[in-house]
């Protein structure tokens, strides 16, 4: 058998050391979930265009990702706890596969996708975006995901959709969090049919390259980088377009500190502590809030001509 040396490799026929290790780390954190169908050459696709910069919307040039352990440790998931650091002690026995998400209402082609098959249809690229949450503190996180409106133009929306609703998984044995009356479980979020196309908007199957944990949203949550932390629900397992606006789960619980379209808005406080200011995790010094978090250039247009201090 002919072995073949290094100098008999042409230099154009030997990977990258970049997308080499890339690939290793994604085939570790997928082997155990590949015996059940993960579709691992899609992902590792998108793996090695992360690695080669290419379909990357960057957070900003002066926004250093906040470190994996930081972003995987310290978690809202009240699913699995109201503390920080709830989620990652007890979200690690979560089935994440098989894992199907529902389409329904105001479609033309509503149906049942497995998440593999979404990875598969919806190649994952890497968004580095930052991320504010509600409590004054922020991240910025390199997800791997797609956009939602692409799900969405292939489902065909009608006309009479105007919004989107999106639907947790509801299994108080493995959401030891859902045994308590913390929350009206199932957890529920919205988005207007807009922001849910905008293409900032997507759903997020990994980050940092790797698969979602989780106490992150395993293995499909919802990421819009203008808005609060709330609204990036977690785990789901249902879309449903519809015509009048969803009631959040937040807003069931108190509607007076939470809105329907949770703006990053640093003008508006929360009843209990400004929002003016945040803390970026693994800083010392707060930092003046963005309105729009940042992103009002894609987004400011989605409000013009309203309120937003009444419509927080």
């Amino acid at each position: 058998m002919l072995i073949r040396r290094p100098p008999d490799i042409p230099s154009r026929d030997i990977t990258e050391e970049r997308l080499y290790r890339s690939r290793r780390e994604f085939i570790r954190d997928a082997a155990g979930v590949a015996a059940a169908g993960l579709a691992v050459s899609s992902v590792l696709a998108a793996c090695a265009r992360r690695a080669e910069g290419q379909g990357t919307l960057s957070a900003g040039p002066n926004d250093p990702a906040t470190p994996y352990n930081d972003v995987t440790t310290y978690n809202n998931f009240y699913e699995f706890g109201t503390d920080k650091a709830d989620p990652a002690r007890n979200a690690g026995g979560l089935r994440v596969r098989p894992w199907t998400v529902a389409i329904e209402g105001e479609v033309a082609k509503p149906g049942h996708y497995d998440v593999d098959e979404l990875i598969r249809l919806f190649p994952p690229q890497e968004r580095v975006y930052r991320m504010r949450c509600v409590e004054a503190w922020s991240m910025v996180i390199p997800w791997l995901g797609f956009p939602l409106g692409d799900l969405l133009r292939r489902v065909e929306p009608r006309s009479a959709a105007r919004f989107v609703e999106f639907t947790t998984l509801y299994d108080p044995q493995q959401m030891p969090g859902q045994r308590r009356n913390i929350l009206d479980w199932p957890y529920v979020e919205g988005l207007r049919l807009d922001e849910a196309m905008h293409p900032l908007t997507i759903l997020s199957v990994g980050l940092y390259g790797k698969m979602l944990l989780p106490q992150n949203g395993a293995p499909i949550r919802l990421v819009v980088p203008w808005k609060y932390g709330f609204k990036g629900v977690k785990s789901i397992v249902k879309i449903r377009l519809v015509r009048e606006q969803p009631v959040n789960t937040w807003q069931v619980a108190a509607s007076n500190e939470y809105g329907f379209y949770a703006n990053v808005n640093p003008e508006v406080d929360h009843p209990r502590w400004s929002q003016a200011r945040e803390r970026r995790i693994g800083e010392f010094r707060k930092r003046p809030t963005l309105m729009f978090n940042g992103y009002g250039d894609q987004v400011a247009q989605l409000y013009t001509g309203m309120d937003l201090r009444r419509n927080f």
